[in-house]
């Protein structure tokens, strides 16, 4: 114990010295900043757009303060915010462009940089607040942070606005236009440090010339060992096939509205942006349990064929609903295939866990399977989609090579 007492302040010298030092290194960019809130959707949606914006932010040469990600939990009335870094790595990002997480910047540069009294909140035409005594028509205003998850996520770093700024009719692609000059002409860095805006500065999906940005992408500690863990102490060992299952009742719902698009979510994923590998049809949303094992098995099938040293031992599912566990492993014992899931609902290790999987089957209209797709084309890994192509048009291609 006395060395211990010898020993404390020593190492809270140590830590001050290191804290400081990290805080002297937080130099104010000269350029700018530009954040935003993740405001729709789920992570899979968010993740699109935070490749958008981060695109968004190096075309306009600003960094990029890193917001944490938005979480719904079940039985509570307002949104959680998620450090960024809970989930992913920061360093990665910076080999593409300069980035900041939210509560460094805030505790660090706010009070310089973005004093409270300059806080002006983005969006590109007036939104209506849903309380009507809020809507002046003399004064339009992005009611920032109106509703949920917008004020609980502002409230999170004690962030008000004193002001609206509508940007329209400037947008946010800046592969195929001046559009980024346009932005730091109207918006200098000298009169508008920060750009902060109501929902994030991009396109869903992520477009096409942001895809690859996934690769900086890269997983925390906690879970790349998280999953590394589970596949070398619960999977039996040899090649495994990650599947992704979309069956929940609010996917039965979001399915009813492919008759009436050209795309839906994901979808330009499989079937390109220009719908050149085909139209949106319903079983490519919802699938049978029926073709969900018939499509597994001949996976499996092709792969024991075509990969004999490599043979699949096991099958990984990551569900928001159904895991199907019992028809799955009912449906594959002949074959030697045991079929797993985690012990505890936790969408990011299953993502972690897919994105490691020798082969992965996804849903094309879900951004959460595009996710996992993103990443391993990042790796070169085999990726397939759910009733993809149709089954007739598959049967049609086979006897065509056939003959």
């Amino acid at each position: 114990m006395q060395w211990l007492k010898l020993k404390l302040p020593f190492i809270y010298l140590i830590c001050t010295v290191t804290w400081a030092t990290a805080w002297a290194n937080l130099e104010r960019d000269p350029n700018g900043y530009l954040t935003y809130c993740p405001c729709m959707g789920r992570f899979g949606n968010q993740a699109d757009h935070f490749l958008g914006s981060l695109a968004f932010a190096k075309g306009l040469n600003r960094t990029l303060i890193l917001p944490p990600w938005v979480e719904y939990r079940k039985g509570e009335m307002r949104s959680r915010q998620v450090p960024f870094n809970t989930y992913f790595d920061v360093e990665p990002l910076k080999d593409y462009h300069r980035v900041i997480l939210m509560s460094d910047f805030m505790w660090h540069l706010a009070d310089d940089v973005w004093p409270e009294s300059e806080r002006v909140s983005f969006c590109y035409m007036e939104r209506k607040s849903l309380q009507q005594d809020k809507n002046d028509p003399d004064q339009p205003n992005c009611h920032a942070k109106d509703g949920n998850p917008f004020g609980p996520f502002w409230d999170t770093y004690n962030i008000e606005f004193v002001k609206s700024e509508f940007y329209g009719p400037l947008h946010f692609d800046v592969h195929h236009s001046t559009m980024a000059t346009k932005w730091q002409s109207k918006y200098p860095a000298e009169s508008w440090p920060v750009l902060a805006f109501t929902g994030a500065p991009a396109s869903f999906p992520v477009q096409l010339e942001n895809r690859e940005l996934q690769k900086h992408m890269q997983w925390s500690a906690k879970y790349r060992d998280a999953a590394r863990d589970f596949i070398r102490k619960v999977l039996p060992r040899g090649a495994f096939v990650g599947i992704h299952l979309r069956n929940g009742i609010d996917w039965v719902r979001a399915c009813e509205h492919v008759k009436d698009s050209q795309h839906l979510f994901a979808s330009p994923q499989c079937l390109g942006y220009k719908n050149e590998r085909g139209a949106l049809y319903p079983e490519l949303c919802m699938q049978t349990k029926e073709s969900i094992v018939r499509q597994l098995k001949r996976t499996i099938k092709n792969v024991r064929q075509t990969q004999p040293n490599n043979e699949i031992k096991s099958v990984f599912v990551a569900s928001d609903a159904n895991h199907m566990i019992g028809e799955l492993n009912v449906a594959l014992s002949r074959m030697g295939i045991s079929v797993h899931r985690l012990p505890e609902d936790d969408p990011y290790l299953d993502l972690a866990i897919l994105g490691q999987s020798n082969h992965f089957i996804g849903n094309c209209i879900s951004s959460y399977s595009a996710f996992v797709k993103r990443e391993r084309d990042s790796h070169g890994f085999p990726s397939y989609f759910w009733s993809f192509p149709k089954e007739k048009d598959r049967q049609q291609s086979k006897a065509h090579e056939e003959l």
